[in-house]
């Protein structure tokens, strides 16, 4: 009997990946067992649903670090979700770990991410804390609680005559594997050094994800960030310059080299000494000069937070503006709370404001006395 696409690919990963790599056949599994892919392995299939979710698809419109510029070519929280892709899977790959898991982990690790990057998330944090002082707002706990409640599987099956775009999904959550969520709760590092880091994810393709993270979004950040005229290259750490180069793809080409060299043959993904110190204070130059500085400097950054703000509290007196959802009148403040900061953490950029303008800005009267649509 031959074997199916799905199992001679499991039988690759157990012959050929490092043995401390992650195998899809040795796989925890499912919250929710489900019957195998022909085709496809656990990591594959997870990585598909991710793909194939709205969440994936709406951060095209949500911020990386500049809102809504008119140039095309800044980056988006989509374009740093690919980019992050990228780079994990060259390192995946020359480290023999495995590349399907990896990216999966790398696709999802941003779901959660509110509209107007860390300004947002600042913003939605405070928010939610005014109602709920013992909660609070963390992109990658949201990136989880994505997959695992707030999207829906895409391979539900219609009853029958019935439209399939208009069929309903029968429970929520994409059930993922268990190494894919590891990962996704895991990715996040904050501020901290690449030496201070704690919470650590599992498996090597998470970590490999965490440490994909911060080379991608340094060396992209600051290239917009040069693009915008924040910064200009004469204001980067020149040494640091020197020792991984002028271009954005000679910092990243270097960065990702030393992982591979460093990590080769071994149980663990990490940069040397040296290198985590260049990183290091390049992170610290960024959000000395870029970061902090955009959400306390930049006047459209401190209206964004007002957006936030003010639809938190608008949807906390009248939940009936979230799609007519009157039930919420009958919920616990802290379970409207959270419905309001899922409600809001899913939304792009423009959708943030088109609900700002349609709450909060009156409308011009038409000469026949009636509002303009």
């Amino acid at each position: 009997m031959s074997l199916t696409p799905r199992e001679r690919q499991e039988q690759w990963e157990l012959s050929y990946l490092a043995p401390w790599a992650a195998k899809a056949a040795l796989s925890r599994g499912r919250e929710k067992p489900e019957p195998p892919d022909s085709v496809r392995t656990a990591f594959q299939r997870d990585r598909d649903r991710i793909l194939h979710s709205k969440a994936f698809r709406r951060l095209k419109h949500k911020t990386q670090v500049f809102i809504d510029p008119e140039e095309d070519h800044y980056r988006t929280r989509l374009t740093h979700t690919l980019e992050v892709a990228q780079i994990a899977r060259t390192i995946a790959r020359a480290l023999r770990l495995n590349e399907d898991l990896t990216e999966a982990i790398a696709l999802a690790h941003d779901l959660g991410h509110p509209p107007f990057g860390h300004a947002g998330e600042e913003a939605l944090d405070a928010a939610y804390r005014e109602f709920v002082p013992d909660a609070g707002f963390r992109h990658y706990e949201q990136s989880l609680r994505v997959v695992e409640l707030l999207e829906y599987r895409t391979d539900f099956v219609p009853e029958e005559n019935t439209d399939p775009s208009d069929g309903t999904p029968k429970q929520p959550g994409l059930n993922l594997t268990w190494e894919v969520k590891d990962g996704i709760a895991r990715h996040s590092k904050g501020k901290a050094d690449l030496s201070q880091e704690t919470d650590l994810p599992t498996t090597l393709e998470g970590k490999v994800v965490r440490i994909a993270d911060r080379v991608a979004y340094i060396n992209h950040d600051i290239d917009d960030a040069i693009r915008a005229k924040v910064i200009t290259y004469s204001d980067l750490p020149q040494d640091i310059m020197k020792t991984l180069g002028r271009s954005y793809s000679q910092r990243i080409a270097r960065m990702v080299e030393d992982i591979v060299l460093t990590s080769s043959d071994r149980p663990d993904v990490t940069m040397s000494a040296a290198m985590s110190e260049c990183v290091d204070r390049l992170k610290d130059f960024m959000f000395e000069r870029v970061y902090w500085n955009a959400a306390k400097g930049n006047e459209d950054l401190r209206k964004a937070q007002h957006v936030i703000r003010a639809l938190f509290h608008l949807y906390m007196e009248q939940p009936e503006l979230m799609k007519g959802e009157t039930h919420l009148r009958d919920c616990s403040p802290a379970e409207r709370a959270q419905y309001v900061c899922d409600f809001i953490a899913g939304m792009t950029d423009r959708y943030a404001v088109s609900r700002f303008v349609a709450h909060f800005v009156p409308k011009p009267i038409r000469r026949d006395g009636m509002p303009t649509s």
